[in-house]
């Protein structure tokens, strides 16, 4: 099974620091309205699961994750680059194109969550998010010698913890008003 991915999504991991830059970047968009949001009477209001951190610990977390998964592609297309074997050229390719999935899915949730109030949308993304980035994670294991999975697997883990604080939110609030879907 092979898969193409454009060359333009092959060229920007090669320079590590246009691989890193693109989810620090994508990740500012993306969640720069949600501290403002987080300070908000809707999500004062919310109930949330046992383990929520302050919310100053978020922007810390995503930005060494964001960096981390950026760093993950550029050891993942120089695999790549450097492969003679078409199984680990399948599963770069593929892990390659399932790291830009990830991305958007990634993109759209704190649209999601923080500017649309969709709780429950918010959380079917993150479930596809984390399925995508775990299996995006052991794609890239064998034909990286496990470089990328040093650098995604905090990311796995957060994105297990974000997913059960996202469905535990959903779970205490969905019969207060909140909007889900």
């Amino acid at each position: 099974m092979s898969i193409h991915i454009p060359n333009i999504l092959l060229t920007i991991p090669r320079n590590p620091v246009v691989a890193v830059g693109l989810p620090l970047a994508l990740g500012f968009f993306s969640g720069g309205d949600s501290s403002k949001v987080a300070n908000s009477n809707w999500y004062a209001n919310l109930v949330t699961p046992p383990g929520n951190p302050r919310r100053e610990v978020f922007p810390f977390v995503w930005t060494l994750l964001y960096a981390s998964m950026g760093y993950a592609s550029h050891v993942a297309v120089k695999a790549l680059d450097s492969t003679v074997l078409e199984a680990n050229k399948n599963a770069l390719s593929l892990g390659l194109a399932l790291y830009y999935t990830q991305l958007g899915l990634n993109y759209a949730w704190s649209p999601l969550f923080f500017g649309q109030h969709k709780i429950g949308l918010a959380l079917v993304d993150s479930v596809l998010l984390t399925a995508t980035t775990c299996w995006m994670t052991k794609l890239l294991d064998r034909p990286t010698d496990a470089k990328a999975t040093y650098f995604l697997l905090p990311y796995c883990a957060w994105l297990g913890f974000a997913t059960y604080l996202n469905a535990g939110t959903w779970w205490l609030n969905k019969n207060r008003g909140h909007k889900r879907l």
